[in-house]
């Protein structure tokens, strides 16, 4: 079958193939699974080795602004917007199915989406949503502690990768609690401490909207 994506599409214009026959996985560009061949410089080290992923396949990230106008067309077609209800609150989903069907959950272990760039990062490519073992990192959360080893293999990352990211939230935290003790002199309070301005829309100088 034809991965490109304008061949694809040609081929559904002409009534030549049906949409459930496409595997998006198989498609070029960016929608492409990465091949890796492993050479006396990519060979894994005793490092690398120790701290090694469970999985052998690695998560894989689509940069939508990279993506051709035929690629996002193709998208539309293979997954169309549908209106779905999903669980509000934290207890709605507790109850709920799992695996979580839900993967546009900020919570959800199957993807995760870039607020800067939009990049869609898909942690374990080579599973769909219901082969997964665990799905809602909230549901971890419930469960409390665990080891670098079980985050990993629960995340599709390296044991070092999320000791990284540990260290980085713990700093973020720690930052935090030095805001929070510098908010008494910076906030609006009683007499004798400082109170911050309040501009109104007039007052707004006009590089404040020119990124609107």
């Amino acid at each position: 079958m034809a991965t490109d994506p304008e061949k694809i599409l040609e081929a559904l214009a002409a009534n030549e193939i049906d949409l459930e026959q496409i595997d998006p996985l198989a498609i070029d560009g960016n929608l492409a699974a990465a091949r890796q061949v492993q050479t006396a410089d990519t060979a894994v080290t005793r490092e690398q080795r120790r701290s090694r992923r469970k999985r052998a396949v690695r998560a894989r990230t689509i940069s939508v602004k990279r993506m051709t106008k035929r690629e996002l067309e193709l998208g539309k077609l293979l997954y169309p917007e549908n209106d779905y209800e999903k669980p509000k609150t934290r207890e709605e989903c507790v109850g709920h199915e799992r695996p979580c069907p839900f993967v546009s959950c900020q919570y959800h272990l199957y993807l995760d989406v870039s607020p800067r760039t939009g990049a869609i990062k898909l942690n374990f490519p080579d599973l769909e949503v219901w082969e997964m073992n665990e799905s809602c990192a909230l549901d971890v959360a419930d469960r409390g502690g665990t080891t670098l080893e079980d985050v990993g293999a629960i995340m599709n990352l390296t044991r070092e990768r999320i000791r990284q990211v540990e260290v980085r939230a713990l700093a973020k935290l720690e930052a935090l609690r030095e805001m929070m003790a510098l908010r008494d002199y910076v906030d609006e309070g009683p007499l004798g401490k400082r109170r911050l301005p309040v501009l109104r829309d007039d007052e707004m100088p006009e590089e404040a909207y020119e990124d609107d």
